[in-house]
């Protein structure tokens, strides 16, 4: 293998790691700020200027938090729950295409980091193994409240994964590839939510809601019922895990439905100026976070049966019906 294209591969991985770890902490902050804004507060205003520093407050106070394990919790299991439902959504961003093929000190380099024929694949296999973290974080801590938290997790998170899948099928059936660029390339002239596949889109963003378990979707965290679910018995930096799987499952989904449903980093002057891609798809990304955020400070969670009723008699029928309604379309039209 050229050491050049694994050096390339290294840095492009590193990029995307340092990206989304703090991408995670400061949309902690602007989701503090922005429902301290909608509910008229101030929010976080004390370390450093405007309340800059306070996620680096928040991770050293979470560092020397004292960590507790339960007496007759497994406890391999326990600590190594954190670690499985994190790494998923940390290389699932792997496929996410930045931008074009961009000339960086006189090389032509390609800003993605695995440009993979069966992206769309890849990010539905590795999306469902956090589901496994979530259930054996209930599961070990030897906690009722806990085990039923991530019962709900499990059951949540599997039957919204196939409105999820479904949802893919609209951008997928319109390119006609499961390569995130060619998804991407294809909304050249119009971006996927403004067209045919608009019902996927709405169906993605409700899904996909449910699968990264935010509001109004967040039943496997409900303190009133489940003193906050699976991750109970969690303190310190194994808690901090579970909440930076989140938040970074939040940042992935987005740049994932951008990419699918916003023409990803495609705008004006993009092939122009290559580098503008990433531009684009860190607008367009926020711009979704930005929703969900506003989804959590306007909607009230839902009770759980309701939340099961949704998905089976109403979100996963009409995803069916939507799939079909976009095979006939493109049968008709020759495509």
């Amino acid at each position: 293998m050229d050491s050049g294209l694994l050096l390339e591969w290294v840095i492009k991985g590193v990029i995307l790691l340092i990206s989304l770890t703090t991408g995670f902490a400061y949309i902690t902050y602007v989701e503090r700020k922005v429902l301290a804004r909608i509910q008229v507060r101030i929010g976080p205003n004390r370390a450093g200027p405007f309340g800059l520093l306070q996620p680096a407050a928040d991770g050293v106070k979470l560092i020397f938090k004292e960590e507790l394990i339960p007496a007759k919790a497994d406890k391999l299991i326990f600590i190594l729950a954190p670690v499985i439902t994190l790494l998923p959504a940390l290389v699932i961003g792997a496929v996410v295409p930045w931008g074009g093929i961009a000339n960086i000190f006189g090389r032509q380099v390609s800003l993605s980091i695995a440009d993979i024929n069966v992206g769309v694949l890849y990010i539905l296999s590795i999306t469902s193994i956090s589901v496994y973290g979530i259930t054996l974080a209930g599961w070990s801590s030897n906690n009722k409240y806990a085990t039923l938290g991530g019962l709900r997790a499990t059951s949540q998170m599997m039957s919204y994964e196939l409105s999820l899948g479904l949802a893919y099928l609209g951008p997928v059936l319109v390119a006609g590839s499961m390569n995130l660029r060619d998804i991407v390339e294809a909304q050249k002239s119009m971006p996927f939510a403004l067209g045919l596949p608009v019902v996927s889109f709405l169906i993605y963003l409700m899904a996909s809601l449910a699968e990264i378990n935010r509001a109004p979707f967040d039943m496997p965290e409900a303190e009133q019922e489940l003193t906050a679910g699976y991750h109970t018995e969690y303190s310190g930096m194994k808690f901090a895990l579970f909440f930076m799987a989140e938040y970074i499952k939040m940042i992935v989904i987005s740049m994932i439905g951008a990419s699918l449903f916003l023409g990803g980093y495609r705008g004006p002057f993009v092939d122009t100026y290559p580098l503008g891609g990433p531009v684009y798809l860190f607008i367009k990304t926020f711009i979704w976070l930005f929703v969900i955020i506003w989804i959590r400070a306007t909607l009230p969670r839902i009770r759980y049966d309701r939340l099961m009723a949704l998905e089976w008699k109403i979100i996963f029928p009409i995803s069916l019906l939507n799939v079909l309604v976009i095979s006939l379309v493109l049968s008709l039209s020759g495509k």
